[in-house]
């Protein structure tokens, strides 16, 4: 028997450095069922546990699963520890225009060292207007692929004003195939969007790097989905709030690293069902702060440092302080390292020997959390005075970062989210605090209502031609956010930046062209495209 679609259920999974939460939403947006486990070393046994654990508590009901959203700190994490990574051959196509500063001149050596398998520029790319710099030398790039054959598990290819001109990066993509095989992955920079030679190559070969790395988490999470027989498509949360298929995230790891701060602000918009706030994510090692505004993150004006490597990724606009649940409180000092997910073995009120911000919490009476007594039989004097001045210590840099983030406004609400929200004091800088039911799980709340989106960058004509052009790049965005798994009559176009160039032989614009749309499946609930304007 055909189930009705509002009873179909969708799944979303926020995999955070303490605990992974896992919450089941119904059409109508309501939660009809959480669970919280400790975050593994191998990520996917917290995730696998998390979900088990939300399907035992839905029973029959899990077989109207249709859709299992995850966002993780995965990639994220394999960049800053440098593993799992894979080696990269560097190609830029540039010549003779864009060789003064060589490929990844300004990445960290270790990092460096991890993933270049080769590195090498040659002739090719193009003007801004279209016009070939050089031909494409084929023989060089076939020289290049020769010399890292063997050595090379991915090939990263920048042109430059690629996004406004692919032909020489999907070129030498075709004879990587001719002369690697299919088994190396390709990664063009056109594809990464945003002009900008030097962070979208960054971008390029930190996305080849990746493959590996997620693609453990992607079939860990296929295996999870496959193994308990649900009915379910599978997404991953990106960095700018929205969705792409698991499938897609395979191709583009890079887009999943900051998909966190998106989710948790996403996340509390729902629970209180405020548009324009701020949000205090506290986590166990940070508490991190970013903006609501018209219900989705206000976005950072540069583009993110990824394990030292500037990128052009887009990000939420977050400011992080080195305070959280874990944090632990020294005896001159309040962190910022953190017992982080091992709270539950070494905080005091669990039996611990460890001073942590959750121990000077509930010694405020601000949280309620393993036993109390097992402070008061410690607390000699020295020890009382610690832990308070770690919670005024606290509060008051969070009240500094609250003010830099609120640019000056007082009529914005502070909503505290996260597993250690209950820590924010009941006003912060003069903002009144909220902690909406939930709240301790909104991150993955977040991941489980986002939207499909897709975005186009390029350089159009200011005279005659613009109008063409424009519709051209609506169609692309619009093409991206349908690949990523968006209902074809739902997605439309939000977003469109104009900016003048300065450079260039005729007056251009530069456009950025963003489209959203609810996922396909029809079982979803009935979100639209205007959500994002």
């Amino acid at each position: 028997m055909t189930r009705h679609p509002s009873s179909r259920l969708r799944i979303g999974i926020d995999v955070g450095g303490t605990n992974t939460d896992a919450v089941a939403l119904d059409a109508r947006d309501r939660l009809v069922a959480r669970a919280k486990r400790p975050t593994t070393d191998d990520v996917t046994g917290g995730m696998r546990a998390a979900l088990e654990a939300v399907l035992a508590e839905l029973g029959e009901r899990s077989r109207d699963v249709r859709a299992v959203m995850l966002g993780t700190t995965h990639a994220t994490n394999a960049v800053a520890e440098r593993q799992g990574l894979a080696r990269v051959g560097v190609l830029r196509i540039a010549g003779p225009v864009a060789d003064a500063v060589p490929p990844l001149a300004a990445w960290p050596s270790d990092l460096y060292g991890k993933v270049v398998a080769g590195v090498a520029g040659v002739g090719g790319g193009h003007l801004i207007d279209g016009h070939p710099v050089a031909p494409l030398d084929i023989e060089a790039v076939k020289r290049f692929l020769g010399e890292v054959a063997g050595r090379a598990e991915a090939i990263a290819v920048t042109s430059v004003f690629g996004p406004v001109h692919p032909e020489h990066e999907l070129r030498v993509a075709e004879l990587v195939r001719a002369e690697l095989g299919t088994a190396v992955r390709v990664s063009m920079g056109h594809q990464m969007g945003a002009l900008g030679l030097l962070a979208r190559e960054n971008s390029t070969v930190l996305n080849a790097a990746l493959g590996p790395a997620i693609a453990v988490v992607t079939a860990a999470l296929s295996r999870v989905v496959t193994d308990h027989g649900l009915d379910a498509a599978t997404y991953f949360a990106q960095n700018d709030g929205t969705l792409m298929e698991a499938a897609h995230a395979d191709r583009f790891p890079v887009l999943t690293i900051g998909s966190g701060p998106s989710n948790s602000l996403r996340g509390a918009a729902l629970l209180t069902g405020r548009s324009d706030a701020i949000v205090a994510d506290v986590g166990g090692t940070t508490t991190d702060l970013g903006v609501l505004v018209d219900g989705f993150a206000r976005e950072s004006a540069a583009g993110c440092v990824i394990g030292g490597v500037q990128t052009n990724l887009s990000m939420p606009d977050v400011l992080s302080i080195a305070y959280g649940g874990g944090t632990v409180v020294h005896d001159a000092r309040v962190g910022p390292d953190s017992v982080d997910r091992a709270i539950t073995t070494r905080a005091l009120v669990f039996g611990g020997d460890t001073p942590t911000l959750s121990d000077a919490g509930v010694l405020a009476g601000r949280i309620a959390l393993g036993d109390r007594d097992r402070i008061a039989d410690r607390r000699d004097g020295g020890a009382a005075a610690r832990l308070k001045t770690a919670v005024e210590d606290f509060d008051t840099e969070l009240s500094h970062a609250v003010s830099l983030v609120s640019h000056g406004r007082r009529d914005q609400p502070v909503i505290a989210v996260g597993g250690a929200a209950g820590l924010v004091p009941d006003t912060v800088g003069g903002h009144a605090v909220e902690r909406p039911r939930n709240a301790d799980v909104a991150n993955a709340v977040g991941a489980a209502i986002a939207l499909v989106g897709g975005e186009h960058e390029t350089v159009v004509p200011a005279g005659s031609g613009r109008r063409e052009a424009l519709q051209e790049a609506r169609a692309t965005a619009v093409e991206r956010a349908i690949e990523r798994g968006a209902d074809p009559d739902d997605v439309s176009v939000v977003r469109i930046r104009e900016v003048p160039l300065s450079y260039g032989g005729r007056r251009s614009i530069r456009v950025t062209v963003k489209a959203v749309g609810r996922l396909a499946d029809p079982g979803l609930p009935p979100q639209t495209a205007a959500d994002y304007e």
